[in-house]
């Protein structure tokens, strides 16, 4: 919880505003028994009545000027709770920003996701009790048993006595509570997990009749969560009788012993009623304070959860010292790179050499996880290398700063992402100020223009979250377009021609290949036609590169090569 109390610093006025409110109030509510037993105590009769109304006024003042401090505590309190959360949500989405792809597969999407939302908003909610309660109940506390005591000692320190049993108690169940707590927001995980999945996957669950296997998939995790709930729940379920009981016991005990008094004529009537009303503002505090005890250890973890992600630092950071290149712009070299996933024994690349240059086309083939995404991952430091070097115009890519190296390159990943938004929104990703004479000609490239042009506002098009409302080939063709229209130094086109039929490929290779002369183009492919006019080809297989030449050059001397396109083509087509 330390750890993140950082954020509340730009609210200490308000803070500070807070708890003079709290002492305004405090005083208020106490005051308010002793003004009670005055009047009491000094009896009621009609030669009494301005002394009445005098001390009524009195009390009425006091409480208005209580409800008022209540009201503007309570407008503070939820000032700083939702500001703290504010920021706080803000400098974690910041930090994933900075995330590399290490960092998603070590902590996982649907974690973070909770962590961004469910946990922040437990600390919120804890954080407006805390200001509510526990900045107010131990001075509303501390204050009752001082006045009890000034009224009388005797009855005061019976209760007194009763309050290191309930901390106690109180401290028995948070024992116990708080593991439950950080297991709960580890199955709160897991249900955010299979929910999203269920959701992204909705049409293969339908297609292969699997609404009951999810169904039983997300009500085991729910089931497991909600059992969890329970037995933190039974927990918590002891401190309120457990506390009831002491404290109804005492004060059966003080009103045992103030009557005894009153009948002794050594104690007012009048002071017994404020000493019960003391005890009752002590047992309120005690019983809310509880409340918060129960809250506390669902807050500390979330806030151990969070503290893990703002504290987690990225594997890939920018240089203290950025160089910039002064070769030839597009240039991208392989020195003996190889590369391990985390606690992997084996290297997904060993021992990588080549050289892609402008104006070439160099393609990368190979069995399915032989490495390909992976190799061209390195380029814009998705992921960092274990070994050897990659560089892009004869520089280091670790001497750039990140957003300089990616501003050379167009990416379109293996899997295209269409956010949120329109058509044309969604090709300005490549190029915020690109004109629509730009946008269309990236579009025609990309061969999207006609089926753009069948829907009814055009470019202007509703694009649904994730793309769901274009067909997969569109999809790749919208994401082929937004690298075009960045017009970048570096191509990159991670299998992006997968979806789309033989003639659109053919079209769209060839225009592409007009607008990209300068350009180096790096296409990983799994269909030979793709690629078999590359300048260069590069064959993967486990890791390894077996082969670098053109495609009559690979066909002569390299078998993985041989046995991929003789598994594809027909003789007359290799012809």
């Amino acid at each position: 919880m330390k750890r993140i109390s950082r954020y509340l610093t730009p609210y200490t006025g308000c803070i500070i505003l807070a708890f003079v409110l709290i002492l305004i109030r405090v005083f208020g509510e106490l005051s308010l028994p002793n003004l009670m037993s005055m009047i009491v105590d000094n009896g009621i009769s009609n030669s009494d009545m301005p002394y009445i109304w005098k001390m009524g006024s009195i009390m009425l003042v006091v409480a208005l000027v209580s409800t008022f401090a209540i009201i503007m505590m309570d407008f503070f309190g939820a000032k700083i709770s939702t500001g703290f959360a504010r920021d706080v949500r803000k400098s974690v989405f910041h930090k994933v920003q900075l995330f590399s792809n290490a960092e998603f597969d070590k902590l996982g999407a649907s974690s973070l996701l909770t962590r961004t939302i469910n946990d922040i908003t437990q600390l919120q909610n804890f954080l407006t009790i805390f200001i509510r309660i526990v900045m107010m109940c131990p001075l509303m506390m501390f204050g009752s048993i001082f006045l009890a005591f000034s009224k009388n000692a005797s009855m005061a320190v019976i209760f007194t006595a009763l309050i290191p049993f309930l901390l106690v108690i109180i401290v028995l169940v948070s024992k116990f509570a708080v593991p439950l707590s950080t297991v709960i927001q580890r199955k709160v995980d897991r249900i955010n997990l299979v929910i999203r999945e269920k959701l992204t996957g909705i049409r293969v669950i339908r297609a292969f009749n699997k609404e009951d296997f999810e169904e039983k998939r997300f009500d085991d995790a729910n089931r497991d969560l909600t059992q969890t709930m329970i037995k933190l729940q039974k927990i918590a379920s002891v401190l309120m009788p457990a506390m009831s009981l002491v404290l109804n016991g005492g004060t059966i005990a003080v009103v045992w012993i103030g009557s005894h008094k009153i009948s002794a004529g050594s104690l007012q009537v009048g002071d017994m009623m404020a000493v019960l009303q003391y005890i009752m503002h002590v047992m309120m505090s005690l019983m809310m304070l509880s409340m918060v005890f129960i809250m506390y250890p669902r807050a500390e973890a979330s806030a151990n959860r969070i503290s893990e992600v703002l504290e987690t630092e990225p594997v890939i950071e920018d240089p203290k010292q950025p160089k910039t290149p002064m070769g030839q712009k597009g240039e991208v070299e392989f020195k003996n790179v190889s590369f391990y996933y985390e606690n992997s024994d084996e290297p997904a690349l060993k021992n990588i050499s080549f050289c892609a240059k402008p104006g070439q086309v160099t393609a990368i083939i190979g069995s399915t996880g032989s490495g390909k995404s992976t190799l061209i991952h390195l380029i814009p430091r998705l992921y960092d290398v274990s070994e050897g070097e990659v560089l892009v115009d004869g520089l280091n890519v670790k001497d750039y700063t990140q957003h300089e190296l990616r501003e050379k390159i167009g990416f379109v990943p293996q899997k295209a992402v269409l956010f949120s938004g329109t058509i044309k929104s969604n090709l300005l990703w490549g190029k915020e100020n690109a004109s629509d004479e730009e946008i269309r000609l990236a579009a025609d490239t990309a061969q999207s223009t006609d089926f753009i042009m069948t829907k009814e506002d055009g470019f202007e098009a509703h694009i649904a979250q994730g793309g769901t409302n274009v067909s997969g080939g569109q999809k790749q063709r919208l994401a082929i377009a937004r690298a075009i229209i960045k017009k970048p130094e570096i191509y990159i086109f991670d299998d992006s021609f997968s979806a789309l039929d033989f003639k659109t490929d053919a079209n769209l290779r060839a225009a592409l290949a007009k607008q990209t002369k300068e350009s180096t183009v790096i296409i990983v492919a799994q269909r030979v036609s793709t690629i078999m006019h590359a300048d260069q080809i590069l064959v993967l297989d486990e890791g390894k590169l077996f082969g670098c030449g053109t495609h009559q050059e690979l066909f002569e001397t390299c078998d993985v090569y041989r046995e991929i396109v003789l598994s594809q083509l027909t003789k007359e087509e290799m012809a």
